[in-house]
């Protein structure tokens, strides 16, 4: 994959995370609206119980009518949201094989203010970056376009949480397999968590199966 253009995201799915691992070159949307029930402001992991949301509020107090741009929403911190998702991180993934590895450098996103939330969400992917040693060539748009030519895959729509999966995941052990059976295409952290440095060998595998997203 050559290139690519995709949402900045809340740690991203598995599947969108495919796609930012193997395009040679990536395109940040910077132009876009904000949008409802996205990976934008959310994320799906692992708990206890299944499948867990977390959930990042916005503030809503100076939205204006009508549509807003992405790079203008504000986080709503009056809510303790960032010691609740570490809680609850810490909770589901405290046992997993490489938490303890990873943990210092995540805790820290969860300790320090964000007025925006694009701001956190190009955090987030920095601290992957780093975990994983991915050095990824990484432009911004300079404006909106709807379509994009041939030769750059449009992942823009992998940004949407009410969709199917664009690629079959292969099973992965995950902490709470054997009470609830294999969750696919939760945050990437949970692929983190579990596989650690091999995540990368994972998500390098998909590259030939991610064709076209599955809306």
């Amino acid at each position: 994959m050559e290139k690519a253009v995709i949402h900045p995201g809340y740690f991203f799915p598995i599947d969108l995370f495919a796609v930012y691992v193997n395009a040679e070159e990536i395109l940040l949307e910077n132009h876009d609206n904000y949008q409802k029930q996205t990976y934008r402001n959310r994320q799906y992991i692992y708990g206890a119980n299944g499948k867990l949301l977390l959930n990042i509020p916005i503030d809503n107090t100076e939205r204006r009518k009508g549509k807003e741009k992405y790079k203008e929403v504000k986080i709503e911190n009056d809510y303790s949201w960032q010691r609740t998702h570490w809680r609850s991180l810490k909770s589901a993934y405290l046992s997993s094989p490489f938490f303890e590895f990873y943990q210092d450098d995540l805790q820290e996103l969860y300790e320090k203010k964000f007025t925006y939330l694009i701001d956190f969400n190009h955090a987030c992917r920095s601290v992957l970056n780093a975990c994983l040693q991915i050095d990824k060539s990484e432009k911004f748009t300079t404006e909106f376009s709807t379509v994009y030519q041939d030769h750059i895959f449009d992942a823009r729509e992998l940004i949407k949480a009410k969709r199917k999966s664009a690629v079959d995941l292969p099973v992965y052990d995950q902490v709470f397999q054997e009470k609830h059976g294999f969750i696919s295409n939760l945050s990437v952290l949970d692929l983190l968590f579990n596989k650690g440095p091999e995540s990368l060998s994972y998500l390098s595998k998909l590259q030939f199966s991610i064709s076209k997203p599955s809306i």
